[in-house]
């Protein structure tokens, strides 16, 4: 199994009011691909950070293996949410993949 772990920061030119919006459609929409790409078991996005975090959304997901992880980078839904209601809104990207 894969663990595929990302940390964003969102821009700074964004109010307390649009950041929740932002982060709230982030989790629903990453959260819908379970069940929609293959080989993704399971996603979870954490939009509660504690004050001493310097990120604003942590993605934790685990596929069955790295060919699902690459597949999971390529699918149009993936793609599609990560355009829409990822980047356009995030300057810093962390990410960890590893073997469970």
């Amino acid at each position: 199994m894969v663990r595929h772990v990302i940390l964003w920061r969102l821009k700074e030119t964004f109010d307390d009011g649009e950041k929740k919006k932002i982060v709230e459609d982030m989790k629903a929409n990453l959260e819908a691909l379970v069940g929609v790409v293959p080989g993704l078991i399971s996603l979870d996005v954490n939009i509660k950070p504690l004050a001493s975090s310097n990120a604003d959304v942590m993605l934790d997901s685990l596929l069955e293996n790295e060919e699902a992880l690459k597949g999971y980078q390529i699918h149009p839904e993936h793609v599609k949410a990560a355009d829409g209601y990822v980047r356009p809104y995030t300057d810093v990207r962390m990410c960890m993949d590893f073997e469970r």
